[in-house]
């Protein structure tokens, strides 16, 4: 793993193989927040071979749909922006039908991780 990269705290993480963790999000937008982190130092998506690029995004879309069946929202935002320099994907539940709001949430540190056991368990399924 990178070594700038934050270490998940491991209650935290509901899905990891050898490339990838998937985590509840320290500083979450909204209740449920994960991000799905490539572990090997990659600056931006397109650094990514095909083959590590779609089993990025076959993680992605598999925590997208248990996100949506565990949590029972609406829309799971994918979000993916480069300003860490390190590619990782953002996924934010919406709760309220206005959509775009859930980004006027302030982000507070968290230590509550426990939606992870059921976002696990449906990952596990």
């Amino acid at each position: 793993m990178h070594a700038d990269l934050p270490i998940p705290k491991p209650e935290a993480i509901v899905y990891e193989n050898a490339h990838l963790y998937a985590c509840l999000a320290t500083y979450p937008i909204t209740r449920g927040h994960v991000v799905v982190v490539w572990k090997k130092h990659v600056e931006d998506l397109h650094d990514l071979s095909n083959e590590e690029y779609d089993e990025l995004m076959d993680a992605v879309d598999r925590v997208r749909d248990v996100m949506l069946q565990v949590l029972k929202v609406p829309k799971v935002y994918l979000i993916y922006m480069d300003e860490a320099k390190h590619v990782h994907w953002q996924l934010v539940p919406r709760y309220n039908k206005k959509g775009f709001d859930v980004f006027e949430h302030a982000p507070k540190v968290t230590d509550d991780f426990s939606l992870a056991e059921p976002l696990r368990a449906c990952l596990n399924k």
